[in-house]
């Protein structure tokens, strides 16, 4: 592909180089490649089940640890709330639907029905009449919407979910932000040093940063810690470029080349700049009241006890490998053993054919990665990556989070192993970043390059293509020693509309 001397400067100032475009181009004209799932994890079979009776012992096994370990709960908060808002901004040009129609029906039930209620005080609406009158015509439930949407109010159509009031306290409302707080000091808290980092937007980044500054103390106070929190925001070096449909760089009206966000997996950079052993990662909409808040801690620090537990089996395997000294044949079964029964990793076909020290070497290979334990929820028809066996590049086979867009669904046999899937990761993680040594693995050389996403969208009336890099917990991860879990439905309450905070779970008891 041929760039002018003014594209060569701007990918200059994007921080990508040119060898970064040319593969990016080769994968619009080749696309990716789909993934080769062999079946779905199950209960019992890559899934693994946690008695209630073990429940208490896996805690303690955590809290044991805990005080020796740096700890940091990571949650992505970049998203904007637009399209929580879809029905009500299709309702701000006349077309209203059920949704709104329960919307209006349950205002005051919102934990940002008060500020709202302010917001149009301040202009000489009066929100509680119309609530008691409840004759929400046209024109009075557009009036209601733009202060509640647009700049003329709360903004609430523009800012990051983070931002916005979600559920409501007898001492007040809580954003997202401040019930993360609350959920990280029950489980990302090493001797009362709580450690939080946000991906955010360069937008909204000063927003955090006043509310963080504004409520820390309160909260530091009530719950007997100190709050370390850090922000990021995505970097312009992850980028990709856009394409017309002939996969030739689509181009701005001044000449300049179009990069876009490259959605979720960009974020591992962001992770790869995280020093700590243990990282929790969670979106930033998926918080419960605190009235319900137990399970979600009781099952955090599950993950993280099997992390630890795999670990530390990881870690004693490791020495026994290691070394000049002559390893038995005991050991190396001892190492296949752990793959298959704990890590679920499956060795290529003709694996027994090779010669000890290829076996030694495979086995060292695998040892030596980033672990994490991924909370798997039943399957009750949510979008979201589901958990599968999958055969990988090198010929072996492991547990992969799968994106239904990385399966060749039109091919019978894979969509019926894609059917079979019983759960799906509801963005529940907990990872393990350093290697026995203490040393930090360099994150971004455990990636699939090969399980990116091609998305269509336009800019200004074109059409263009769009490339995503591979997911964060998909493809960003493939090459990660991987271990599933199952997790109480409880645990997963996103909010993607704005009537979902109406549900049992987000309205505190």
């Amino acid at each position: 592909m041929q760039f002018t001397e003014q594209d060569q400067d701007q990918i200059l100032a994007q921080g990508v180089s040119s060898e970064q475009i040319d593969k990016q181009i080769a994968y619009f004209v080749n696309g990716f490649p789909y993934l080769n799932v062999i079946k779905a994890a199950t209960i019992g079979d890559g899934i693994v089940r946690i008695d209630d009776d073990q429940l208490a012992a896996y805690i303690h096994r955590f809290d044991t640890a805990a005080h020796e370990r740096d700890l940091v709960k990571f949650v992505p908060a970049s998203g904007a709330a637009t399209r929580m808002f879809k029905s009500l901004f299709a309702a701000l040009d006349g077309k209203s639907d059920k949704a709104t129609d329960e919307f209006f029906a349950r205002l005051t039930d919102f934990a940002f029905y008060d500020d709202l209620k302010a917001v149009m005080a301040d202009k000489g609406e009066d929100l509680d009449k119309a609530v008691a009158e409840n004759d929400w015509q046209p024109a009075l439930r557009q009036t209601v919407l733009r202060f509640l949407l647009t700049d003329q109010g709360l903004e609430y159509g523009s800012l990051p979910k983070g931002l916005l009031k979600f559920h409501r306290y007898s001492d007040g409302p809580r954003t997202p932000v401040e019930e993360h707080l609350v959920e990280g000091a029950a489980y990302a808290n090493s001797d009362g040093l709580v450690k939080l980092h946000f991906t955010v937007s360069p937008e909204h980044r000063e927003r955090f940063e006043t509310l963080i500054d504004e409520q820390r103390a309160d909260y530091e106070a009530w719950l007997g810690v100190t709050f370390a929190i850090s922000f990021s925001e995505q970097k312009k070096s992850t980028d990709t470029i856009s394409v017309n449909p002939d996969n030739s760089p689509f181009r701005n009206p001044d000449g300049s080349l179009l990069f876009r966000p490259a959605g979720h997996g960009a974020l591992i950079e962001n992770l790869n700049d995280i020093d700590a052993d243990i990282v929790f990662i969670k979106n930033i909409d998926n918080v419960v009241p605190d009235d319900i808040k137990e399970q979600t801690v009781t099952y955090k620090k599950v993950l993280a006890a099997v992390l630890l537990d795999a670990q530390q089996q990881i870690a004693r395997l490791q020495g026994l490998l290691e070394g000049e000294h002559e390893v038995s044949d005991g050991y190396l079964a001892e190492a296949d053993e752990l793959f298959r029964r704990t890590l679920f990793t499956l060795p290529p076909e003709g694996f027994e054919n090779l010669s000890k020290e290829e076996k030694l070497a495979y086995f060292r290979k695998k040892l030596d990665r980033p672990v994490r334990a991924c909370g798997m929820v039943k399957n009750v028809g949510e979008p979201g990556g589901g958990p599968f066996w999958a055969r990988n590049q090198d010929g072996s086979v492991s547990l992969q989070v799968v994106e239904s867009a990385q399966i060749d669904l039109d091919n019978p046999q894979q969509k019926a192993i894609f059917d079979e899937a019983t759960h799906f990761n509801p963005v529940d993680l907990v990872c393990g970043l350093k290697d026995h040594h203490g040393r930090k693995y360099d994150l971004v050389n455990y990636r699939d390059p090969l399980t990116g996403f091609i998305t269509a969208k336009s800019k200004d009336g074109k059409e263009l293509k769009a490339q995503e890099l591979p997911g964060l917990w998909n493809g960003a991860m493939a090459d990660w020693n991987t271990i599933f879990v199952e997790v109480p439905l409880i645990t997963f309450n996103p909010v993607k509309t704005v009537n979902d905070l109406l549900r049992k779970e987000h309205q505190p008891q």
